[in-house]
């Protein structure tokens, strides 16, 4: 069964403000478009053009914390719901248009705490903090989009 892409967001620079929007392109070269972390630059890998973060994870971090924090909060560019998302790498995740790979596990930096302490403590299980992927194919995505595991 098919999840749901319910969330978009994107930065134009480390530690800039989060931007959320219903609708963008993502492209082989620069993941979420006018998200800073997608385009490839000279000599670095594209293991981190997109992040992926599951509400459900979200959901329990946050009764773990006891605190209402808003999700893009997280900094992870899509949050989907409905699915369970592979945590090998290699699998391959559609969403809307676009094929993303999993590349890793979004690992919680101490900046988690800044937001909400103990927030990073409670995104470490079972990769609550989120997804990390790679733009396979090129492709407009949309709030409502299908969420699918591929082969």
């Amino acid at each position: 069964m098919p999840g749901r892409l319910i969330g978009i967001a994107r930065k134009d620079r480390p530690h800039g403000p989060v931007e959320v929007i219903d609708h963008v392109a993502i492209g082989l070269d620069t993941g979420v478009h006018g998200d800073h972390r997608g385009a490839i630059r000279p000599g670095k890998s594209n293991r981190r053009q997109v992040t992926i973060l599951l509400a459900e994870d979200w959901t329990a971090a946050l009764a773990e914390l006891g605190t209402p924090v808003s999700w893009e909060q997280r900094r992870a560019n899509l949050l989907v719901e409905g699915i369970a998302l592979p945590r090998e790498e290699g699998a391959r995740v559609r969403i809307g248009q676009a094929l993303l790979e999993i590349t890793g596990e979004c690992d919680p930096c101490r900046r988690m705490d800044a937001v909400a302490d103990g927030l990073q403590l409670a995104l470490r299980p079972e990769w609550r903090g989120g997804r990390t992927c790679r733009v396979i194919e090129a492709g407009a995505i949309a709030l409502g989009d299908s969420v699918e595991v591929s082969g």
